[in-house]
């Protein structure tokens, strides 16, 4: 675990400073510079071109990793096979771009039938997903080469701090609101080019136009996966593009800035995630099942630990955020952070499950199960979101993903014989509850940031000195003992 905790601490920092920038942006210069509309309409463009990259990349961003170490032999053999990934996506991309804007004025009109905002922006949606799809695929040969790091920080940090001099040149009214949402595909644009020319730094990449070996079964690998993935961003973002079919653009923003929220819970595990999954994959191409089975209940009780911190910490503190924000409907988002939360929870205790299965040969069988539940999940907020607005949309979400995570739990465990929970996972739930019953109802009438910063003060020691006196995760002990050190000296 050590380059898994060393490159893992890493990314989460730099995810933290991502987040806490994107906190920024989203909670307060997103309502206040730009307007509950424009902050709506941001989401829709962003989430849309989110579920659309995966389509875009062909799902190459996950073979790549998969069938890195089989085809890592020679020069020529590894220029054949990353020339072939970069290929690939273009035979799909191309027909279905020049579709999209053969028939832009069709397609824009049933997007913008509810909102008429929504029209002159469409456009720009395939275009940012085909870049966002690009940069995960150099972001994969950078994760094969375990080096993960620059890679974060570009996707968490540097696209945020473009963003939030856009944001400025709003305020300051160098651009309009209008040209913020078109000035999205420049941020875009360079993260893609920046990730490229790192990429090729650490490892130079020589065209090669030849079909490499194993060819056959590496397309079919990518067929399952690239719908592999399409699930998985459906579930985190289908809600978002249908609450444009149902309700006013501003439903976005409000449910936009809950979910960011909670998202935060999920931190840890795409920190984790980038340093796991190819070391995941090289475990299983070498049959070590006794690490894997390690590496698995590790990284669920780990995740578990941080992700139960992150969580109580943003719903005792809750109502003192809320305060920062604008009066006019963004408090409708409460009850969403709290579902989507517990959503996010239970994600993190399955550790790297997610590693373990697409690297298996059951990931065809998931993946039905993955797309009927995408199909679950559109019936469930054609329902849930025109009664329920919000909270259905969430309550939705929640379903959707705890039955999909359930399904992939199943399969690792009876198919595969691999566990990843043990008593630890228990106590660790307790640590959270008690925790969460013993500040939540706690309120202090400071200024709300003074507040949240006290408050959260207060919950880290306590849950942390709960957690390693019990040594629920030798990990987080490790790192908390490392940590002291450093600073006693």
């Amino acid at each position: 675990m050590g380059i898994v905790i060393k490159q893992s601490i890493k990314n989460t920092i730099i995810t933290f400073i991502g987040f806490a920038l994107g906190a920024a942006n989203v909670l307060f210069m997103y309502p206040y510079f730009l307007g509950k509309d424009y902050v709506g309409l941001t989401g829709y463009v962003l989430s849309t071109a989110n579920i659309l990259y995966p389509l875009m990349s062909f799902g190459i961003q996950n073979t790549l990793i998969k069938f890195f170490n089989e085809h890592n032999k020679t020069e020529e053999d590894l220029n054949k096979y990353m020339t072939y990934m970069l290929v690939v996506p273009l035979l799909f991309v191309i027909p279905a771009l020049i579709f999209f804007y053969g028939f832009y004025d069709y397609i824009a009109a049933y997007e913008s039938k509810e909102n008429s905002i929504v029209y002159d922006f469409v456009w720009v949606i395939p275009i940012i997903g085909l870049f966002m799809g690009y940069f995960e695929i150099f972001y994969a040969w950078l994760r094969a080469h375990m080096k993960s790091v620059f890679g974060s920080f570009v996707k968490e940090v540097f696209v945020r701090i473009l963003i939030t001099i856009l944001l400025f040149a709003v305020y300051f009214d160098y651009i309009s609101e209008s040209q913020f949402i078109y000035s999205l595909l420049v941020v875009y644009g360079i993260s893609l080019l920046l990730i490229a020319y790192y990429a090729n730094k650490v490892k130079v990449i020589r065209l090669h136009f030849k079909v490499p070996q194993n060819s056959k079964s590496i397309l079919t690998y990518t067929v399952f996966i690239i719908l592999s993935a399409s699930v998985a961003n459906m579930l985190l973002d289908i809600d978002k593009y249908m609450i444009n079919k149902y309700l006013k653009i501003d439903n976005i923003a409000f449910y936009n800035v809950a979910i960011f929220i909670a998202l935060v819970i999920s931190v840890p595990m795409r920190a984790m995630h980038q340093i796991t999954y190819p070391i995941t994959a090289k475990l299983m191409s070498e049959h070590k099942w006794e690490e894997l089975n390690t590496l698995y209940k590790k990284s669920s009780i780990s995740l578990q630990v941080i992700g139960g911190l992150i969580y109580v910490g943003i719903v005792v503190n809750l109502n003192q955020l809320y305060n920062l924000l604008p009066d006019d409907g963004y408090r409708q988002g409460i009850f969403v952070v709290f579902i989507i939360g517990l959503s996010k929870y239970f994600d993190l205790l399955l550790g790297i499950n997610n590693a373990i299965i697409f690297n298996s040969k059951y990931y065809r069988t998931v993946l039905t199960l993955g797309v009927l539940l995408v199909i679950v999940i559109v019936l469930l907020n054609m329902y849930f979101i025109p009664a329920f607005g919000l909270n259905g949309a969430a309550i939705a979400t929640l379903i959707a993903i705890t039955l999909y995570s359930l399904a992939k739990l199943f399969f690792v465990v009876f198919k595969m014989k691999l566990f990843p929970f043990t008593s630890k996972n228990l106590v660790s739930l307790l640590v959270t509850l008690v925790t969460f019953f013993l500040f939540y109802y706690w309120e202090f009438t400071f200024h709300p940031v003074v507040s949240i910063g006290l408050k959260s003060v207060l919950v880290t020691i306590f849950y942390l000195a709960v957690n390693f006196y019990l040594n629920i995760s030798s990990d987080i002990n490790f790192v908390i003992k490392s940590t002291l050190k450093k600073i006693v000296k």
